[in-house]
């Protein structure tokens, strides 16, 4: 079994990259050994803070294989944003549910102006609602990096459905269940699809080949 140390300090996540990685990997955190610092995150990339969360750890673990992922909801209606703002879109402190509200307020304004989102309650049409999940995975395997990507294609929905998940899933429906957002999958169900599950495959398949 490969020990993975794997920078993250949400447990959501580290249960979901066991599940998609599978018992040959055992995913450890950062706050199991000792770690407990804020992870700098001041990349103006996905690839940027997925590395620059690698690399930290990888210095403070005593050079321990390590992964980090930086994951982007990118909105047309929105020019991709939140993207790299995705996880604290609503400021700080990272709020998931704030981030959701303002999402769905934001892609109202763009469409049809505040005074209408305000005062009527419309809402974007689905075809302006196009948007998509991309993650990049930063491995360090003795000191050396390696890149993994994954998109997830869908679009916004309208109101936040289903208790899964983590995050945007709530608000996010994928092309392959268009008639359920991502908080309405079971786990196995989402890690099939998923921009993360996309990525970590990619690294499985890639340490399998090269350990």
């Amino acid at each position: 079994m490969k020990e993975l140390l794997f920078a993250t300090a949400n447990p959501h996540k580290i249960e979901e990259a066991s599940g998609i990685l599978g018992p040959e990997f055992k995913l450890i955190s950062p706050a199991s050994i000792g770690i407990s610092d804020d992870v700098p995150e001041t990349g103006n990339s996905l690839r940027a803070n997925s590395l620059q969360k690698a690399r930290y750890i990888w210095e403070h673990s005593g050079g321990r294989d390590c992964f980090a992922d930086d994951t982007g909801l990118e909105v047309d209606i929105l020019g991709g944003a939140p993207g790299v703002f995705t996880a604290r879109y609503a400021g700080e402190p990272a709020n998931p549910q704030a981030n959701m509200e303002k999402l769905l307020e934001e892609m109202k304004r763009r469409e049809y102006g505040a005074s209408a989102a305000r005062r009527f309650g419309i809402d974007t049409p689905m075809a302006s609602r196009r948007a998509r999940f991309r993650t990049c995975v930063t491995l360090i395997l003795n000191d050396k990096p390696y890149f993994f990507d994954g998109i997830l294609e869908g679009q916004i929905a309208r109101s936040q459905s289903g208790a899964r998940g983590f995050g945007y899933d709530p608000v996010f429906i994928p092309d392959d269940y268009p008639d359920r957002t991502l908080a309405q999958l079971s786990p196995e169900q989402k890690n099939a699809i998923s921009h993360r599950g996309k990525a970590l495959r990619e690294m499985a398949a890639f340490l399998k080949k090269n350990l």
